[in-house]
């Protein structure tokens, strides 16, 4: 077990406040999820990948409350510390691979939020063409991560993912994730692009499978992009 779990669990009923107050620190969860609702207010089958333990998922359900939602992981502990509507959400230990060959072309949003730069560089596109296959043809994927930057909150970012979580992180740039998301989606197919609190280096972007009766990015959000 990697620390940073063993750690939390020390903490017994106090974990999932801990755990909330700790992620705080480097993103705050509720005005993601308030971007989220913004970007794609009706969701009906909703799919979350990388899920972990489900702090997303609380807001999720809470923002969708009419939704199906799928939410998946690789790693043990799936949902563990999920704290919402068990009716309408439905844990899974699998891969997107997996559920894009049982369910292609089905979920209208599936979020994909700080997972990433936890996977190898080579089996990126691998994951987004999956993700691909899962959406639906008008469907939304929304992309959080955190990007790189020089100041000292990335590096304490990353010391905190690297040595707590124990995984060999590499974050994206920008300009990789416009052209991850360009290899596997076609150009223009991110919608639009915003920041999330407290720190620039949270990126989130809307992105479509189809151009027909999308917004386009604004300019501002296109100089954001292009960072």
């Amino acid at each position: 077990m990697h620390p940073g779990p063993l750690v939390r669990r020390l903490f017994g009923p106090y974990e999932h406040g801990v755990a909330e107050a700790y992620r705080k620190i480097f993103v705050d969860l509720d005005e993601l999820a308030g971007l989220m609702n913004t970007w794609v207010p009706k969701a009906h089958k909703i799919l979350e990948v990388g899920c972990g333990e489900g702090a997303m998922t609380e807001r999720i359900t809470r923002l969708y409350p009419a939704a199906a939602v799928t939410a998946i992981d690789i790693t043990p502990n799936v949902g563990r510390l999920f704290r919402g509507k068990t009716s309408s959400v439905t844990f899974y230990q699998e891969s997107v691979e997996n559920i894009a060959a049982k369910e292609p072309g089905s979920f209208d949003l599936v979020i994909l939020a700080d997972v990433i730069h936890h996977v190898p560089a080579e089996a990126r596109r691998s994951l987004l063409s999956a993700i691909a296959q899962a959406m639906a043809p008008t469907g939304s994927l929304i992309f959080k991560d955190w990007v790189v930057s020089s100041s000292p909150i990335h590096w304490l970012c990353l010391m905190s993912d690297r040595y707590l979580t124990g995984d060999d992180v590499v974050y994206c740039t920008m300009g990789g994730i416009n052209t991850l998301v360009a290899d596997i989606f076609g150009p223009e197919t991110i919608r639009q692009v915003d920041t999330v609190r407290p720190w620039r280096n949270n990126v989130a972007v809307h992105v479509t499978r189809s151009q027909d009766g999308m917004l386009k990015a604004s300019d501002q959000d296109l100089a954001i992009a292009r960072t």
